[in-house]
């Protein structure tokens, strides 16, 4: 029977390709119910090939209906109901069914049942069921006597129903036209139904495989409106003073949690708010993640240890975390305990757009170095490489490699690589003053910087947190550099020889930590993650290749700001984010009780 090839979920084979149609159907769904989770709760497609009177059968992909029974009278009636559930997220929800024969009598109803509800009888005879019969245009409220409604309907014609899950509410609409309200007080958890009677009657049902014939979309406007009315007119009073002042406060503090020192001055000083951290502090974490964001993981974990010592100690997690952050930004060939080999032509070794300037006193003495040898320039390896100022670590140290200068590590917090060919831009670094690198270029405000393209951007949102990215200044040589085929270490084999060094070196404090704090299966799935890499030819395209995106940095950077400010008896998460969180979450709780007005109030709304 063709029914039972047709009872196989579409996209059940996850191995094959999604045929064009579903993608179009994904797409359409999701403009038209954002606010619905379909991994949580999945929105109708099909009707059911197991949710279904033996009468029913099924074809077109579980979208066609045609009656197989002997229709000889109410006994003989026969109704299946869609795959899922609405839900209660989607705030309106509309489907269609084309009346392709209205076969012997047009005993045909279309509506809504609850799980549970016999099959046996058309959709709205039964308590928990609703319907709108052809026959006599009559609707069916949990009972066996119908109330008149609107015109039969038949051959042709073009049936919607549409549920309103803010006022609990339903109504038909027959060839795009509304017949009004139909429904009320409805429950939660109804399904799409549809009850044929009589042989050859045959329906097809749209679930929005295909655009609708009524304006569906015009109709959620219109509730869309309502809701953020309302929420525009929720009663301030006497509290608009407080609740002002409430709002600064946390805009300060967002400010100042991510970096953003100079924009963080201004807003205090014009609404007279304080901010609760010394600049200098603020531009030292600012660096930190400028170095995170810039895949040069090493150097911001030695001006981790070297401005806030211990911190890494007290933090196992968040350094394990960091040192695998750093093996992916060594295959990347990013990170500086690579970068440091190899012979740099001028072109291709630039201090990498965006990282933090060379502190004059070091720039002019190191603006002759070459690659190798005992000349090469400094190389971090993100532990202790500081001669004078060395962090004393309970944890083996990652050891530095064999080309590494001798030379200490400034004791600024400006990190950099020198540049061994750019002569000119030492000379500039060795005719600037000491002063610190202005708040201006340390802000990271306004530029995105997505995998060595720069593009304007500022603030994004993405699965319900921010996302904060440096301004990484491009220039020529570096846009460049993003052409050439990419190369595991940079294509060099003493950076390649010292990754495969450095990932044992991680494999040893992998085993301390576990024997220290027992097995950590995160710690595991990292560790695997990341030298998975190493067993591809082309590691950016690989099943694990994610890894290598530079937004993976953002979770990282994340992290370590927030064990910073931790650390300083600031709150790791601004207040602005948790009440953003907690409105996030507020409107899941409503879908999952049944509030459908949730779909019209979602948060990134009003955030843009």
């Amino acid at each position: 029977m063709a029914e039972a090839g047709a009872g196989t979920p579409r996209g059940g084979d996850a191995a094959l390709p999604c045929p064009p149609e579903e993608q179009e159907l994904t797409r359409r769904l999701r403009r038209l119910y954002p606010a619905v989770n379909q991994e949580e709760t999945p929105l109708p497609r099909s009707w059911s090939p197991k949710d279904k009177y033996n009468y029913i059968g099924l074809s077109q992909g579980n979208l066609r209906v045609h009656y197989k029974g002997h229709g000889k009278n109410h006994k003989d009636a026969a109704s299946v109901r869609a795959t899922h559930p609405i839900p209660a997220a989607c705030g309106i929800y509309y489907f269609e069914v084309k009346i392709v024969s209205k076969g012997r009598d047009g005993y045909m109803g279309i509506g809504l049942s609850a799980q549970g509800v016999n099959l046996n009888r058309l959709p709205g005879w039964d308590k928990h069921s609703y319907g709108y019969h052809g026959d006599d245009g009559h609707s069916f409220c949990s009972s066996g006597t119908g109330q008149p409604y609107g015109p039969t309907f038949t051959t042709g014609d073009v049936i919607g129903c549409c549920v309103n899950l803010i006022n609990n509410t339903c109504f038909y609409t027959k060839n795009g036209h509304s017949l009004g309200i139909a429904f009320t007080d409805l429950p939660s958890n109804l399904y799409p139904t549809v009850g044929l009677q009589t042989p050859g009657e045959i329906v097809d049902a749209n679930f929005g495989q295909q655009p609708f014939v009524f304006d569906i979309e015009d109709y959620m406007r219109e509730w869309q409106v309502k809701i953020q009315s309302t929420i525009k007119r929720f009663p301030i009073g006497d509290r608009l003073g407080e609740w002002q002042a409430m709002l600064q406060n946390m805009v300060s503090s967002y400010l100042v949690h991510h970096g953003y020192c100079s924009t963080a001055t201004a807003f205090a000083r014009i609404t007279d708010t304080t901010i609760q951290e010394e600049q200098t502090s603020i531009k030292n974490r600012q660096r930190i993640q400028k170095l995170v964001l810039a895949g040069r993981v090493g150097e911001a974990i030695e001006a981790t240890q070297q401005l806030y010592p211990g911190l890494l100690d007290h933090n196992p997690n968040l350094l394990f975390m960091l040192k695998c952050r750093q093996f992916v930004e060594m295959v990347n060939g990013t990170d500086s305990e690579v970068r440091c080999f190899g012979a740099r032509s001028p072109r291709s070794q630039d201090s990498y757009p965006g990282s933090p300037s060379l502190s004059p006193r070091h720039g002019s003495n190191n603006s002759h170095v070459h690659s190798t040898g005992a000349d090469s320039p400094t190389c971090s390896n993100g532990v202790v490489s500081m001669k004078s100022k060395q962090s004393h670590s309970k944890y083996p140290t990652l050891s530095s490699s064999s080309s590494s200068s001798s030379s200490s590590s400034p004791s600024s917090v400006n990190y950099s690589e020198s540049n061994s060919t750019d002569s000119t831009k030492s000379q500039q670094h060795s005719s600037t003053s000491n002063q610190e690198t202005s708040d201006s270029e340390m802000e990271m405000e306004a530029e995105h910087y997505p995998n060595g393209v720069l593009e304007n951007s500022s603030t994004r949102i993405m699965n319900g947190t921010y996302k904060h990215e440096e301004i990484l200044q491009t220039d020529e040589s570096s846009m460049e550099d993003s052409c050439p085929q990419r190369q595991l270490c940079g294509g060099n084999h003493a950076a390649t020889e010292r990754m495969i060094q450095f990932g044992r070196e991680l494999q040893i404090l992998s085993e301390q930590l576990c024997r220290e704090y027992g097995k950590n299966t995160v710690h595991k799935k990292m560790l695997q993650d990341a030298f998975s890499l190493l067993a591809y030819s082309d590691p950016w395209n690989c099943p694990v290749g994610q890894q290598l995106d530079p937004i993976q940095r953002e979770p990282v950077c994340a992290a370590l700001n927030s064990a910073i400010l931790e650390s300083q008896n600031v709150p790791k998460q601004p207040p602005l984010m948790l009440a953003l969180g907690q409105a996030s979450e507020c409107l899941r709780l409503m879908a999952r009780v049944g509030l459908g007005s949730c779909s019209f109030a979602r948060v990134d709304d009003y955030l843009h």
